[in-house]
């Protein structure tokens, strides 16, 4: 099945945004789509949204300047 960002918050309620929405729904769908199993899909998207939605509550962009450095 599927999932789109409207399901979002059926699952979890820090979706609260748009851009949490549709993060929720394409780790979602490619969790399912890799291993096929529904709920593992489901908790990865969650998992995915909580660490953004902390991420986003203390500045922290997601990555780092070495991070960025490492690859040039």
């Amino acid at each position: 099945m599927p999932w789109r960002p409207e399901d979002a918050p059926r699952h979890t309620h820090k979706a609260d945004t748009a851009h949490l929405r549709e993060l929720w729904s394409e780790v979602a769908n490619n969790v399912l789509a890799e291993t096929g199993d529904e709920g593992r899909a489901v908790r990865a998207a969650n998992a995915a949204v909580a660490r953004q939605k902390r991420r986003s509550e203390v500045g922290d962009p997601g990555w780092r300047q070495d991070e960025l450095d490492e690859g040039a």
